[in-house]
This record gives structure tokens, sequence and C-alpha cells, in this order.
């Protein structure tokens, strides 16, 4: 089990500080709440992220201590108050001060990556095997090797693990670290200078000089395995590096290879196990109560959420989807929940928890045609995710506006086309005179049946209309007075403009 001291050298001084240490052994991470006792256990640490007073951080750490918690973590000025000292002596709890600049949201995750790393190295390595260990420790080795701290990251910029060794760095590779990620504007340079190109190229290390920006010399060796770039090591290194010291970092990227070949393999399995238990979800049979039990689906309202890539290049659709799985499973609940059928993404998120942010961060992705279902218990998402399908066919007929509709809000727009398409096979609106319209438009030019449209969407509000159709109001009451010529239609019936209604409604929305 990782103590305590582990944890905080894995994560590293730029984001963590202990001040007070302790020897219990850590196996969660927990948030502490104002306002509501937290369910503390023995080994979690304990994150004060709404504490702001030196008084309230005492009583947290108090109370943490006595229900085991292996550790308290609290900015400063807090983490080194009399108050805390004092109640983490008396309870045996460590303090660990977290920089000021440091995103709790972040942290979470850095601390579940390294306690997950940790619980991998002691009980997923196989006999033989044990010198794959886990990244961060090769991180640690790769680092010895070069005499520089190393991030590990994979091909598309995402940091996997670092070194211990994160004190000689400069502002990018802080908030590199701290972003899980590169940079945009870090890529940016690097890559004005040919960095990624030499990598896909195959050079066996890259060296890129300091910048004028302040950012230090990086030594640079792609993780390959087959011909396939699986990712990099960056080490920042002081100046240019012998060859023989980086001849041998270089050494190290076949092993950092088969250890990201054997996470991908596990990582693709758990794929396949989560997205056939989603799939149990969205069809509503078998045990649906156990796949959401063992996809650690909290008992909640959850929405069906349907994902199509709109573009007609087979491997750009392919990169899009990946993407988009990345990013949902990045960022809604414990566990992926998502699954792909017929090139559509289907992802199962909570309603309150987990749609409102994927909505807005799927909006901004360019080519993503999404539609979601309304909230639904867990044993009712196959309901979910046939209204999620439906709201995904008004998108991609360009009946509602943008690329994201929920089945809830855009009611209306469903009514209408449910409407419409009942009405079709009936040729409802081959009735009556509006044909008559339909043949002099084709045959002039002219725009009748849009006016007529317009005229009825908005009763009684004739610039609106004329608003709608981009003409003057003058020009609505002309064409007005010439269809009505044409058609004899009497509107002044109001049996009369309904039926018109939803004969152009059968014609707009079916």
């Amino acid at each position: 089990m990782i103590t305590v001291q582990g944890v905080v050298d894995r994560v590293g001084p730029t984001l963590l500080r202990t001040v007070l240490p302790g020897d219990r052994g850590v196996t969660d991470v927990v948030i502490a709440e104002l306002g509501r006792r937290t369910h503390v256990a023995d080994g979690d640490l304990v994150l004060g992220v709404t504490v702001n007073t030196a008084g309230k951080a005492a009583e947290l750490v108090e109370y943490c201590g006595a229900h085991g918690a292996a550790a308290v973590l609290l900015k400063p000025p807090l983490a080194a108050s009399a108050g805390v000292l004092t109640a983490a002596r008396e309870t045996g709890t460590a303090v660990v001060e977290v920089h000021n600049a440091t995103a709790w949201a972040q942290l979470v995750w850095l601390l579940r990556t390294v306690l997950d790393a940790a619980e991998d190295d002691e009980h997923a390595v196989e006999p033989g095997n044990q010198g794959l260990g886990d990244l961060f420790r090769l991180a640690d080795a790769a680092a010895a090797v070069v005499d520089a701290p190393v991030t590990i990251e994979d091909a598309n910029s995402r940091v996997l693990a670092y070194s211990a060794r994160q004190d000689r760095t400069d502002p990018a590779r802080v908030s590199t670290i701290m972003g899980r990620r590169v940079p945009d504007d870090v890529l940016a340079r690097f890559r004005s200078r040919g960095v990624f190109r030499d990598l896909s190229r195959g050079r066996t290390t890259i060296f890129v000089p300091a910048q004028r920006d302040g950012t230090l010399p990086r030594l640079i060796v792609p993780i390959r395995m087959g011909g396939e770039l699986l990712g990099s090591m960056w080490a920042v290194v002081p100046g240019p590096v012998s060859d023989e010291r980086a001849a041998a970092f270089a050494d190290t990227a076949p092993v950092v290879a088969l250890h990201l070949l054997r996470r991908r393999a596990l990582a693709d399995a758990e794929r396949r196990r989560s997205a056939e238990l989603v799939r149990t979800l969205l069809q509503g049979k078998g045990s649906v109560r156990l796949a959401a039990a063992e996809l650690d689906l909290d008992d909640e309202p959850h929405r069906v959420v349907a994902i199509d890539v709109d573009t007609t290049d087979a491997l750009d659709a392919e990169g899009l989807r990946l993407a988009l799985w990345e990013r949902i499973t990045a960022g809604v609940g414990r566990q992926p929940a998502v699954t792909e059928l017929h090139g559509v993404l289907y992802a199962i998120v909570p309603d309150q928890a987990g749609w409102p942010a994927l909505s807005e961060a799927l909006r901004t992705e360019t080519g993503a045609l999404v539609g979601a279902g309304s909230p639904a218990e867990l044993t009712e998402l196959a309901d979910s995710r046939a209204q999620a399908e439906e709201a995904l066919s008004l998108v991609r007929a360009r009946l509602v506006n943008g690329p994201v509709a929920s089945h809830d809000e855009a009611w209306p727009v469903v009514a209408l086309h449910r409407v419409a398409s009942a009405a079709v096979p009936t040729a409802a609106a081959d009735l009556g005179p509006l044909s008559v319209l339909r043949t002099h438009d084709e045959q002039t030019g002219s725009s009748y049946v849009d006016t007529l449209y317009e005229w009825l969407r908005h009763p009684g509000d004739p610039k609106t209309a004329a608003r709608a159709l981009r003409i003057h109001a003058n020009t609505l009451r002309y064409r007005m007075t010439r269809l009505i010529e044409l058609t004899g239609l009497n509107l002044d019936d109001p049996d009369i403009r309904m039926a018109v209604t939803v004969q152009l409604a059968t014609t707009r929305w079916a």
C-alpha cells in the first residue's frame, strides 16, 4: 500500500508539500464538504475543498483523524496554521499543503491516477513481467538515466506519468503536469520547430534548444512498437546531452512501449466489457440492474445521449469518434458508460451531474450531431435511447437549430414531426387548393407557399411574418391578396386555417 509521502513524491513538489508527515497507508481520495459530515474511512486522503478558515480546517483534521484518515490536504495558509498542526499531532494524521494555483478537480484526477498506478504495481504485475512496472516508476527510472525530470506522454500529448523530480522545470512543464496534457500554446511552439514531424519520422532522440520565452531545452525520445508511434518521453535538460546519456535515455523507450501496449490491451478489454453492459441497459433486456451496478451508476435519473459524426470521410469519422469517446469517458461518471452501435456513440450520463457539462462540450465539437433522451430511471433507459435517436434524427434533418437537441426541450419539433410523419401516408397535403400554390411557385419562381406558411405562423403580426421571409410588410400583404385570388382560400374560416396549417406542417416537418 502506498504511503502519504509516496503519493506526495509521485505528484511532485510542483503541487504538493508535506507539512506534517504520517505513516498511514493511502486507499482512496475523499472530498470534504462544508455543512455536512464527510464519510471518512481508514486510509483516505481528505481534500478540504470548501474549507476556508483555520478553525474549520482544524475541526476537519480532528474529525478525519478520529476516523482513520491518512492525511488532510489544505491550501495555504490553512495547512500550516497552529490549530491544524495541533489536531494533526494529536490524531496522528498527516497534513499536506496544496499549491494555491492547483485546481482541486485536476488534483483529484492526479491523486486517483497515482493510487491506480500503485494498485497496479501491487496486484497487476504478472510473474516474470516485473520489469514493466508502473509508468510512474518507469518515469523515475528514465529521469535517473538522463539526470533530468521526465514526462511520459501518449501520441495525443496527454501526460500518462511523470518522474518525482519536477523541481528543475519551467512554466510549460508545470502547466503540462497540472493540466495533464501539453497546453495548446506550448504544442504550437514545439510544432513550429518541427518536433512532431521528427517524432513521426522515427528519429531516435530529438534535442530542442532553449527558447526565447524561457522554455528550457528538451530531450525527446519517441516510444514506438512495430512501427507505431505510441507516445514520447520528454526530459527537461539544462543543455545539450552527451551521446552516451542520450542513447541510454532512448534505451528505456522499448520498456515503456511494452507497458503502454499492456495498458492499452487492458483498457481495450475493459472498454469492451463496459460497452456490453451499456448495450444491456440501452436494450432494456437481461440483467439491467446488475449491468447498472457493474458500471457503478448511481441510482438517479440518467439520459441516453446519441452522438453522430457528420463527415463523409471514414478515417476522419473514426478519429472524431475516438476523440469524442475520450472526452465523454474523461468527464462523465466514475466509469465510462459508452458504446458504439452502427457508427453512433451512445453515452449514459447522469442528468444533473453529467448532461449539462457534456452538452456544452459537445456544442463545440466540429462535426458532432447530438440527440439526448429525457431523464429516465436506470431500468427505463431503453425509452431514453429511443428518444435520443428521435432527437438525433431531427438534428440530422436540420429541423432544430444547432448540433445538439434534447428530446424534452425540443418537444414542439418532436410533436410537429410526429404529426407530419403520420399525415404523409394519407396524402392530406394534396387535398384542397394548396397544390395550386405549389404549381404556381414551381412555374413562376414565386414564394406563395412560404408566404402563407409564415402568415399562419404569425397570426395578426404581418411585420414578424415579413421579417421571417426577409421582405417588406407591404410585399407580404400583396402576396396574400394574390394567393387568395389564385386559390379562393377563405382564411377567415378557422377550420380552413387549421387544415392548411396541418398541410403545410406535413410538407415541412415530415
